[in-house]
């Protein structure tokens, strides 16, 4: 079993280096346990290199064909500049704690990076979240997310007494939030959101789509900042 993964460690850092038919070739030809070995042994630097390779294209495959989608707010459910040029898309639910513990690490990233766009993508995973997922688009459709989102999580988890104290202090329309809660729209919204943590690979909440960087869990603002840094820079 170690002389497997080994071989396919071997393998898979050739594949990176000289493309997939090329790490067949020096497989078939038996070399892969001893040139390949003593090389990659002689320069180590390049594991790093590669690893970071092989996370970046695996991160490409799971983002192809729904990154520009990803990355565009449902109208209204984003914060921060509107215009930024560096996108953090949190994929989040209000009756997540982890979630709640990111909105303060967030809001400083918000502060610290004056070009930083925050999109949330409303992802009810716990029972009973999608009512307050729903009010949350409704308030993105009146102008109001940024402030319904903050007092939802200022407020501890969701329950009626949470959302109405949330929708008053937003200045929601409630008649309005219900009847929008109502239609198809946000609904799909949400079918939408779920469809895309599935392909992306997401388990559970909050999860992040940063540029072409994927992370998951409370990462905290050190590893989110390191991702804006490098989305920037793309």
């Amino acid at each position: 079993m170690q002389t497997n993964t080994r071989t396919f460690v071997l393998l898979a850092s050739i594949a990176l280096v000289f493309g997939f038919a090329g790490a067949a070739a020096w497989s078939f030809s038996g070399l892969a346990d001893n040139r390949t070995r003593d090389y990659l042994l002689a320069h180590p630097e390049l594991l790093p290199q590669m690893a970071d390779a092989y996370q970046k294209q695996l991160n490409e495959s799971k983002l192809a064909g729904i990154a520009d989608q990803v990355t565009t707010p449902f109208p209204g459910a984003s914060f921060g500049n509107p215009k930024g040029t560096v996108t953090l898309v949190e994929f989040s639910d209000y009756a997540c704690g982890y979630c709640r513990a990111s909105q303060e690490h967030v809001a400083a990233l918000v502060k610290a990076n004056p070009d930083l766009r925050v999109v949330v993508r409303e992802w009810p995973i716990f029972e009973g979240s999608d009512k307050t997922a729903l009010i949350a688009l409704a308030a993105a459709k009146q102008g109001k997310f940024a402030a319904f989102h903050h007092a939802m999580y200022a407020k501890g988890p969701p329950s009626e007494a949470t959302i109405m104290a949330s929708v008053a202090e937003a200045g929601i329309d409630l008649a309005l939030a219900r009847e929008f809660a109502a239609t198809p729209e946000g609904q799909n919204e949400l079918s939408r959101n779920a469809a895309w943590a599935q392909q992306i690979g997401f388990t559970g909440t909050p999860s992040w789509v940063i540029g072409d960087r994927v992370l998951e869990g409370a990462v905290g603002p050190g590893a989110l900042q390191e991702a804006i840094d490098a989305a920037r820079k793309r």
